[in-house]
């Protein structure tokens, strides 16, 4: 595993670090799940669009969806 050295004001440090042992954790592995989230964004969104692409045409409802419908969760 590489170092790397980043600068932020020392209140966010401490806020950050604060909310990380609160949650059971530490501040670097907060970062590195940060890191990896970010450098694989792009690379999910290009998953997703596949998926999109493979299931259009392919799925069917059987009616048209009011806005409502559409947004539902």
């Amino acid at each position: 595993m590489k170092n790397i050295t980043l600068s932020a004001d020392e209140s966010l440090i401490t806020a950050a670090r604060d909310r990380a042992r609160a949650e059971h954790t530490t501040l670097n592995e907060q970062f590195r799940r940060w890191l990896a989230d970010y450098a694989q964004t792009q690379q999910r969104l290009r998953r997703c669009d596949d998926v999109m692409t493979q299931l259009r045409g392919h799925l069917e409802v059987g009616r048209r969806l009011s806005r409502g419908e559409m947004n539902e969760r």
